[in-house]
């Protein structure tokens, strides 16, 4: 068994454009987009960082560098992919997933479910196997502050 631990963050966008942001892999209304060279998806951001770490694969950055002009507005879901197929070709399957999104807004509970589907689906395991949670920080620091969201990941990783 192989166990990694994923951590993302994404600020905030000062545009108040609004109109949807992927978290999770799926399309949340927003009042500001996060910031970033993908799509900023910063929950599948930390699970693959996570799955990437329990494969002593390095980290999401390495495999997928912001200074590459390929990655420029990526699918998330697509990068979780690719992860994914390292676990799967190293002979792993996932045990679990267990996932904390920290969030002042919007409010996530709404979408956990659907996270949860959009993610199972992703990887090819069942619901059951994937989990979600979502919380503030009671409005303390840059969270708190509505400047950006964070996630973490964990996941454990079985042989086949």
């Amino acid at each position: 068994m192989r166990i990694g631990h994923g951590y993302d963050v994404h600020r905030f966008s000062d545009d108040e454009t609004g109109g949807e942001q992927k978290l999770g892999g799926v399309a949340i209304p927003v009042t500001h987009r996060l910031l970033a060279h993908s799509d900023g998806d910063v929950v599948l951001h930390a699970l693959a960082d996570a799955v990437l770490g329990a494969l002593g694969r390095g980290d999401i950055g390495e495999h997928f560098p912001d200074t590459d002009a390929a990655w420029s507005g990526a699918d998330s879901a697509e990068l979780l992919r690719t992860v994914w197929k390292f676990a799967e070709q190293a002979g792993f399957g996932l045990a679990n997933l267990d996932l904390t999104i920290v969030a002042q807004a919007p409010k996530l509970s709404p979408y956990k479910a659907a996270m949860r589907e959009r993610i199972a689906g992703l990887l090819g395991v069942t619901i059951d196997q994937v989990n979600v949670k979502a919380t503030t920080t009671e409005k303390l620091g840059f969270v708190g502050r509505r400047e950006g969201i964070a996630t973490y990941a964990v996941v454990l990783l079985c042989r086949h």
